[in-house]
């Protein structure tokens, strides 16, 4: 029985020992476990394992300007006479140019030439220059012609525009019966037509020079006109010329003879300063009437000598310093306007008017005319005129000295 237990005993131990030395035939599995979580956030991770971010450096951008802002836009000082309160009418104010007709320039200085003028002033219609935002001087290498199948030409600078004539030449020029011009479309004599409309307003005029045309063209160094109509506006006239010397030939700045329709030329808050011809050293009409309203006439002479009908010896002229009128049926008014220290050699230091049939007749309102100089005659009781014409001149609300 002994030896039968120790046999069975041994049998069992080889049995282990065999288990534990041979693999199972299956795997066996561990049960199983959650995963292990995730560090937190706050973990320390090893060295050798961070990524190393170079220091943060400010967002670089495109410089920042100041807000863009349109150039300046700069304008000519502004004529006339501040202080003038005349009424304008309907027919003497400033013609809408918001919607011109052709421009002269493309926003630059050198694109605004003499030749840019001359083209639109001879195509007609509404023009505006567009010059860049500052004021330009175009001086003129040639006289601007308006062409008399026109129906109108109206000169806008905006207050920036200079048109100069260089000392050698005359700026513009408008004459319905000069057939170089073409012919109008109009019936009736040429003189008499009541087109083309000229208009310069908010422009400037400086050194024009129509000497060398003798009586019958030698005016208006600025502006020469014959026939049609002409409206001044807001405008400058300075150190323009014509004939020196002459009895009858006229107009610093501007010479009209005969306007179409018996119209008036009306002059409106504009300058003239600095003109010299022989008669009428910044205006000169011949059976025109003028209405001048709210304008300065400053430092203009008539230079001429021995009147009209010249003096012998004399080549005659020196009437007129500011102002120089003659004719037929026509008149002239003054109203808020300043006429002071023009002169002329022979009669009237401000205003030359004579109506050769005495029908023509002037009205002085709410102006002033001081320190005007009359060389050799002048109306009495009229300082700085000499006038001849319908009864006395009407004056009222002014101040003559």
């Amino acid at each position: 029985m002994r030896i039968r237990r120790i046999a069975l005993t041994l049998l069992l131990a080889g049995a282990l020992a065999a288990c534990q030395s041979a693999p199972p035939s299956t795997p066996v599995s561990a049960p199983s476990r959650p995963a292990p979580a995730a560090p937190a956030a706050s973990s320390v991770t090893p060295p050798s394992a961070v990524a190393v971010t170079p220091p943060a450096k400010p967002a670089t951008s495109a410089p920042v300007s100041a807000t863009a802002r349109p150039p300046a836009v700069k304008k000519l000082p502004r004529p006339g006479n501040a202080s003038g309160r005349a009424a304008v009418p309907a027919a003497a104010r400033a013609v809408d140019t918001s919607r011109p007709d052709r421009t002269i320039g493309d926003g630059t200085p050198a694109s605004c030439t003499s030749a840019a003028v001359v083209k639109a002033v001879a195509a007609g219609g509404v023009i505006t220059f567009d010059c860049g935002p500052s004021p330009v001087t175009i001086a003129m290498t040639a006289t601007a012609k308006v062409r008399n199948n026109v129906a109108k030409v109206v000169l806008d600078g905006g207050g920036r525009v200079t048109l100069s004539g260089g000392g050698s030449r005359r700026i513009l020029y408008m004459n319905v019966c000069d057939t170089a011009q073409g012919v109008s479309s109009a019936s009736g004599h040429c003189h008499d037509k009541v087109t083309p409309r000229l208009t310069v307003q908010n422009l400037a005029f400086t050194r024009g020079n129509a000497a060398g045309g003798g009586d019958a063209a030698g005016g208006g160094g600025a502006i020469f006109v014959i026939g049609g109509g002409l409206r001044v506006i807001g405008s400058r006239f300075t150190g323009n010329r014509c004939e020196r010397t002459g009895p009858d030939v006229g107009g610093g700045a501007i010479r009209v003879r005969l306007q179409g329709g018996n119209q008036p030329v009306y002059v409106v808050g504009s300058t003239f300063t600095g003109g010299e011809c022989a008669n009428g050293g910044a205006l000169s009409g011949l059976h025109v009437s003028w209405t001048v309203l709210n304008s300065v006439f400053s430092g203009n002479a008539a230079v001429g000598k021995g009147a009209n009908p010249a003096r012998d010896g004399t080549p005659g002229g020196g009437s007129g310093g500011a102002i120089y009128l003659d004719g037929d049926d026509y008149d002239l008014k003054l109203d808020g306007t300043l006429i002071e220290r023009n002169r002329a050699e022979e009669g009237g230091g401000a205003v030359f008017f004579v109506s050769n049939d005495r029908t023509g007749t002037l009205a002085v309102r709410n102006s002033t005319l001081r320190r005007n100089v009359s060389e050799t005659f002048e109306t009495t009781g009229l300082p700085g005129i000499f006038y001849l014409g319908k009864g006395d001149p009407a004056i009222s609300g002014s101040k003559l000295g």
